[in-house]
């Protein structure tokens, strides 16, 4: 059974446009920085124009070509990092072979950080500060949780990834709230061992079809984080078709990552715009 994002989606958009509609000053700019110019990054591009118009926040691209050297876009941070007017900027990932992704994010202002990429930033999540800007895609998992009323505390969570950007923070703000978490990635031996026993998994392990109908029992919840493009078609890690065709509850692929994870991110535009106003 399909869980409902688009009702979540609209409720976070719909507060942040009452928000910002309220402001009597200059409305909050978000900056974006893009390098090369693939397909799935022109679409995250776009959708982070659009909800930003959406919500009344502006929104600024600088695109470079290929040819960019590592140097000539450190300057081009440092600029940024000390403009007034473009107070928060996200740099798209992925970048060029010939450049240290990151060097480069590392040079962005913690403050400024509204995709949550610097290690300070990262780090405030591990040690449980919640005065730093929140992971964009794990946030967004944790609101499907609390407009489900789905308590966490002691449930068993399985986590399945390898990135710094959605595995290892989903693991620790799980923990945070309470829940019994199981870490894997796409080389743990016998993971399906762990998914048949879970309350919960959330993949982003980029595996097509990873998870199966019997690799989980008939409560599971599965939220399937990204997915991957294979002939022009879309796939998920979880065979969407049959465990939805079960009445588990588990989040569609595609069509619904962009417009959370971008519900996150103008957040945190918001929320940084509210601590250095």
């Amino acid at each position: 059974m399909i869980i409902n994002w688009k009702k979540i989606a609209k409720n976070i958009y719909d507060e942040l446009k009452i928000n910002i509609s309220e402001i009597n000053w200059n409305k909050p700019k978000l900056g974006a920085i893009l390098v090369w110019e693939n397909s799935p990054s022109l679409r995250y591009i776009k959708q982070k124009n659009k909800w930003a118009k959406y919500v009344w926040i502006d929104f600024e691209l600088k695109n470079f070509n290929n040819s960019v050297t590592e140097q000539e876009l450190l300057n081009f941070i440092e600029k940024w990092n000390n403009d007034d007017e473009v107070s928060w900027y996200i740099i798209q990932l992925p970048l060029p072979e010939h450049i240290n992704s990151e060097k480069v994010l590392n040079a962005i202002k913690p403050k400024k950080d509204v995709d949550w990429f610097h290690p300070e930033n990262q780090w405030k999540v591990l040690i449980w500060d919640k005065t730093g800007f929140s992971p964009c895609t794990p946030y967004w998992v944790m609101w499907i949780f609390e407009s489900l009323n789905i308590d966490l505390v002691w449930k068993e969570i399985t986590v399945i990834g390898q990135s710094n950007i959605v595995w290892k923070p989903m693991a620790v703000m799980l923990m945070n709230a309470w829940a019994t978490v199981i870490s894997c990635n796409i080389d743990t031996p016998n993971i399906y061992k762990y998914t048949k026993k879970s309350d919960i998994v959330v993949m982003a392990a980029w595996v097509p079809g990873l998870l199966k109908l019997e690799n989980i029992n008939k409560n599971t919840i599965i939220i399937d984080v990204w997915f991957t493009v294979i002939e022009w078609k879309i796939y998920g890690d979880a065979d969407f078709e049959k465990i939805n065709n079960n009445w588990n509850l588990i989040t569609p692929v595609p069509g619904w990552v962009w417009v959370l994870t971008v519900a996150n991110l103008l957040k945190n535009t918001y929320k940084a715009f509210l601590q250095n106003k």
